[in-house]
């Protein structure tokens, strides 16, 4: 945290949202309060996590559903690559589903996008001290159940993806080619298709239909499964 008014420390904050009209509304918001500053903005996930590892912000705001990659995905790999970074996710979709993934990826706060203004600052005072926030109807007693259940789900398909194959999994999740694909990330269409290949291998899946209900079921993404997700 950086010094603020009179010597007070500032939360420094990234905020990772795709809709510009509601980043800008929120970076309006979180200024108001002299103890948040707002170091930088990301429009998609690929984005977000290269904003971060160079700036490494207090907070990240991220978004669930981001283009390139989830806000869960985001969440991980802040957490190799920025660990004194913590996340909060900000979404309309909040199930037992999201919230044992979002723990699983090291979340510390998870806020509906209708959550009132003074919630929403709160809970990034708490996810800036260290705390886990979760809004309701997640009490906090129910905080340690799901990140108990969250440790002991065992092993998990998911971590044994390359960084680079979940990189490629949630673009295919979005409906992208491999040629869409290899553009966004730097690479060939054949590369792009070599690490598709290899995900649904690990994973055990054979179809990009299969890719998405595995998606859905582990709170990745929302019911829109043509990439185009609700946020």
């Amino acid at each position: 945290m950086s010094g603020g008014p009179l010597g007070a420390p500032r939360i420094r904050l990234v905020l990772a949202e795709d809709h510009h009209v509601v980043r800008q509304a929120l970076r309006t918001l979180l200024e108001t309060e002299q103890e948040f500053m707002v170091a930088g903005e990301a429009s998609d996930g690929l984005e977000a996590v290269d904003l971060v590892t160079r700036i490494e912000p207090d907070v990240l705001v991220v978004d669930l559903m981001m283009p390139g990659l989830g806000g869960m995905e985001v969440a991980r790999q802040t957490a190799r690559r920025s660990p004194r970074t913590r996340v909060m996710i900000l979404s309309m979709h909040m199930t037992e589903a999201h919230v044992l993934e979002a723990l699983r990826c090291g979340v510390r706060g998870y806020v509906r996008k209708d959550a009132t203004a003074s919630d929403l600052v709160g809970a990034i005072r708490e996810v800036a001290r260290g705390r886990t926030y979760l809004s309701a109807p997640f009490s906090d007693q129910a905080i340690e159940i799901y990140r108990r259940r969250a440790a002991e789900a065992g092993d998990d398909a998911y971590d044994r993806l390359t960084e680079r194959e979940r990189e490629v999994m949630h673009m295919a999740i979005e409906g992208l080619g491999n040629s869409e694909i290899g553009t966004r990330l730097g690479i060939s269409p054949r590369t792009a298709e070599t690490h598709r290949a290899n995900l649904m291998r690990k994973l055990g899946l054979g179809h990009v239909t299969e890719l998405v209900r595995y998606a859905l079921r582990r709170g990745m993404t929302t019911m829109d499964e043509g990439g185009a997700g609700q946020t």
